[in-house]
């Protein structure tokens, strides 16, 4: 029987049309116009939904239909093949208790699971707001099929939130039959501490230069040589730009190059470690790995946050918490 809390819970399904995209690090200043106008410039766009993660890999952007006009058609540009609608859970009754975890681990039993044991892939973006679960439109009906017993299903429509009727469809899905998830991919831990942040859209014009040699220009041979010194340490940084909130994940050495007070920090100025999941890019279709990194750290009730891209997921979860994380998940893993 699900608890009292389970009716508070609103899952919005968000009215942007998404696509996901990866671009060559090699490829990246053919894209740099319009990525520059999208994070600094939104005013000039109609976009309401724009993400860049850089790894070491590529760089992943995650943008509505609009927001997506304004890249070049490029043989370095990488697209998914399907729409994705971004899902995210409130608490509609406000009176959540204030010891909830949080991050993606508070949604891994009520929203990860169950889409993994119904075989839906999912891609996931965590920001220092919120947490977006990303799910093929196709999906849709079979997400809310699955999720509509837990939550009150909701749709944003002009802006407008309303009641989301179940598309008509409830007959024909069979439960499933729930396996074990053992962690099947190749988990490490760069050395990095990173920070999960924020800044007031006023002052983003003042530190415009400063993310974009961020985003655009400090990696390279610089960074090669860097690495040479320390092989873990790893490029990442993401920025989220969503609805008007600006979201920022970035390591602790790239904090240090912005203004004091800029950048929001939590009161115990957190910093977290990543886990890396995947030894090769994971592609699209392979369902549950979300759900196999996040339902061991909801059971250990510690937080984290999420990013998939392209070729890698990344889980983010407190500095202290890092050594119990990965013995937890690679007690998870099947005997190597």
């Amino acid at each position: 029987m699900s608890g009292p809390s389970a009716g508070d819970m609103e899952l919005h399904i968000l009215e942007h049309s998404l696509k996901v995209a990866s671009i060559e690090k090699d490829g990246i200043q053919v894209c740099t116009h319009g990525l520059i106008k999208l994070a600094f410039l939104a005013s000039r766009t109609r976009c309401k939904f724009f993400s860049l993660t850089e790894t070491p890999e590529d760089y992943t952007i995650i943008v509505d239909e609009e927001g997506f006009k304004e890249l070049p058609q490029s043989e370095h540009i990488s697209v998914a093949d399907a729409t994705w609608l971004a899902l995210n859970v409130v608490s509609g009754s406000g009176n959540a208790s204030n010891s909830q975890p949080i991050g993606v681990t508070k949604i891994a039993k009520s929203v990860i699971a169950p889409l993994a044991d119904h075989n839906i892939s999912v891609f996931m973006l965590s920001t220092y707001q919120t947490d977006f679960i990303l799910v093929r439109e196709r999906d849709l009906p079979l997400v809310m099929h699955t999720l509509s017993s837990e939550f009150t299903l909701l749709r944003v429509v002009n802006g407008e939130t309303v009641a989301a009727h179940d598309l008509g469809v409830t007959n024909g899905f069979v439960k499933p039959k729930l396996v074990p998830r053992p962690i099947i991919h190749p988990l490490s831990s760069p050395s990095n501490m990173f920070c999960v942040t924020s800044l007031d859209p006023d002052t983003l014009p003042s530190v415009a230069t400063l993310l974009m040699d961020v985003m655009f220009y400090s990696g390279g041979s610089k960074d090669s040589g860097a690495s040479s010194e320390d092989s873990s340490h790893i490029r990442f940084f993401s920025f989220s730009l969503i609805e008007g909130y600006i979201s920022l994940v970035m390591d602790e050495q790239t904090t240090q190059r912005f203004p004091n007070n800029v950048l929001f920090t939590s009161a115990s100025g957190e910093l977290w470690k990543m886990v890396r999941i995947g030894g090769q890019p994971l592609g699209f279709d392979e369902c549950g790995i979300v759900a196999q990194i996040s339902e061991p750290l909801a059971t250990a009730d510690i937080p984290a946050y999420y990013i998939s891209t392209f070729k890698f997921d990344h889980a983010l979860v407190p500095e202290e918490n890092i050594q119990s994380v990965i013995g937890a998940l690679r007690s998870e893993s099947p005997a190597q």
